[in-house]
């Protein structure tokens, strides 16, 4: 079995999500930066993390993501299984005739089967805020200014170039021509 970038970067983000959201919600823009993931990247995996309810979104100036439910019960298989990751030791894809229609399973299918479970047993005991509270013991710094976003707190104010004639008088010759 091999943990993709997907699982791992899943798992990062959401433990900075955890570490900060007590302060409301996190800007994907804000984790993109400490964790030098592509922000496109994140948006996707946040998407399926909404869709299996372990990040709650909120719209609008001051939004971000929030965590769906308590960090204490939510576990690294569930956001693991949430970003589609595969946990399969087996060559086979967990299919009961690795060695085709008649011929039944391979001889070491049982083991790797077995495999599976025991990895996705140990992912499943542990939480979300287990992994907060170690990073939290080893002195991760959180209260960090917050990232710059794209809507400004101060309108933009550009100036209006008026093309059109300003006085009866100016339209007037401005037809007769």
């Amino acid at each position: 079995m091999r943990l993709t970038t997907k699982g791992r970067f899943a798992v990062t983000a959401m433990i900075d999500l955890a570490l900060r959201s007590h302060a409301g919600p996190v800007a994907l823009a804000a984790i993109s930066q400490r964790q030098q993931i592509s922000l496109s990247y994140l948006e996707q995996l946040f998407g399926k993390l909404r869709r299996h309810e372990l990040v709650e979104s909120t719209r609008g100036p001051g939004g971000g993501y929030s965590l769906g439910r308590s960090a204490a019960e939510i576990t690294v298989a569930d956001i693991i299984v949430a970003v589609d990751e595969p946990i399969d030791a087996t060559g086979c894809g967990g299919k009961e005739d690795c060695m085709g229609e008649d011929s039944g399973k391979c001889m070491t299918h049982d083991l790797w089967a077995s495999l599976n479970a025991k990895m996705i047993e140990y992912l499943d005991s542990i939480s979300l805020k287990k992994l907060v509270d170690e990073q939290l013991a080893r002195g991760v710094p959180v209260n960090e200014a917050p990232v710059k976003r794209a809507i400004s707190a101060t309108p933009v104010v550009k100036p209006i170039k008026v093309t059109a004639p300003n006085s009866v008088f100016a339209l007037g010759s401005a037809l007769t021509k």
